[in-house]
């Protein structure tokens, strides 16, 4: 097994799809999965499939949910390489990554509540929402003392450095490392955290996934050198929103395979509007996931969010009616899922998870 401190195996690097298996997956994660296997096999990498199964709060229990979305990526037409990675089968390389985290830069009990949290000062030179360290200056008997009456979060010393990252979709994109949480009071360990563990083991070295999470790049960039690995490359695709400029859900109508398929739509002819949208097809042209392959060119691809109509039958080219897509910025204590339990749950992409879109 691989350690949290070493490289993933020798070889080819790896892109992934990393669902949660909260419902079935929709148009709006079906196209990044899509683009996360051009990316990949573009590239000449492997490409990975990862259920990101951590936080049971929101995640299914229902072991069929996530059969059903790995059945999606088969009919899309989208193969992997090896097998399929759970994270709730992965729960001792997390706590090893803590553990090592521990040593260096360091670790501390939280146990501030989100209100406590929200109405904290922050430091001058913080982004709003900025974790403002407040547990990182208790002493043994205060810890002891907070112990007795809640159970506390694990928290790193980010020390509020500046990170950038190189998008190769957004260009530089740079961020705040606050003290964020490894592992929830509810014993969970963070979205930031596994999702960097896994990277390493699997030898991930490019992240295709939504927009939305540019902004946890920079604290996951940081980590992954902290744990001994070489950051990945990035690429976060626009989102697909509906008609108010909204990131797509089951609300929005018929948006599933299963959905549209009800509707007389297929998932070959689900494939080729994904292609349209991206530039790779003409509208009503079938096509394979070999020949988006031979068509692909990362440097064409669009750079706005794709608007699917309100009935759920028929992409649009068109602009949303409100320019804006729906995605405030995050706030530094609470990007990514599972969040702090401190802190609201960060970014997502229903109905499955921030890496399925």
């Amino acid at each position: 097994m691989t350690t949290p401190d070493q490289p993933g195996p020798v070889g080819r690097g790896a892109g992934r799809f990393a669902p949660s298996p909260t419902s079935d997956l929709h148009v709006g994660n079906l196209r990044t999965a899509l683009l996360a296997w051009l990316f990949a096999r573009h590239s000449g990498r492997r490409f990975l499939v990862r259920i990101e199964d951590l936080d049971t709060a929101r995640v299914a229990h229902d072991p069929a949910v996530a059969a059903r979305q790995l059945a999606d990526l088969r009919a899309l037409g989208l193969d992997w390489d090896g097998d399929v990675v759970r994270q709730s089968d992965r729960l001792a390389a997390y706590a090893a990554a803590v553990d090592r985290l521990t040593e260096d830069p360091g670790t501390y009990p939280c146990f501030c509540t989100r209100r406590e949290i929200a109405e904290a000062v922050s430091a001058p030179h913080a982004p709003p929402g900025a974790y403002p360290g407040t547990c990182r200056r208790l002493t043994a008997e205060d810890r002891a003392r907070r112990a007795v009456e809640r159970r506390p979060a694990v928290r790193v010393r980010g020390g509020d450095i500046t990170v950038e990252v190189v998008d190769e979709l957004a260009g530089r994109c740079s961020g705040t490392v606050d003290d964020f949480v490894l592992r929830r009071n509810d014993g969970a360990y963070a979205y930031n955290l596994a999702v960097v563990v896994d990277d390493l083991a699997q030898g991930v070295d490019q992240v295709v996934r939504g927009d939305d999470l540019l902004a946890s790049s920079p604290r996951q960039a940081w980590l992954t050198e902290r744990l001994g690995g070489r950051v990945p490359t990035y690429a976060h695709v626009p989102l697909v929103v509906n008609r108010q400029g909204r990131r797509l859900a089951k609300r929005d109508g018929a948006v599933t395979l299963a959905d549209l398929a009800a509707h007389g739509t297929p998932a070959a002819a689900v494939r080729s509007r994904l292609a349209v949208s991206l530039g790779l097809a003409e509208p009503g042209e079938p096509v394979t996931p070999a020949d988006l392959l031979a068509r692909f060119d990362p440097a064409t691809l669009p750079r706005t969010p794709w608007v699917w109509d309100a009935d759920g039958r028929r992409p649009s080219a068109e602009r949303p009616e409100h320019p804006a897509v729906e995605r405030p910025e995050p706030p530094a204590g609470s990007v990514g899922r599972p969040g702090d339990p401190a802190d609201p749950v960060g970014p997502g992409n229903s109905p499955s998870g921030p890496e399925a879109q």
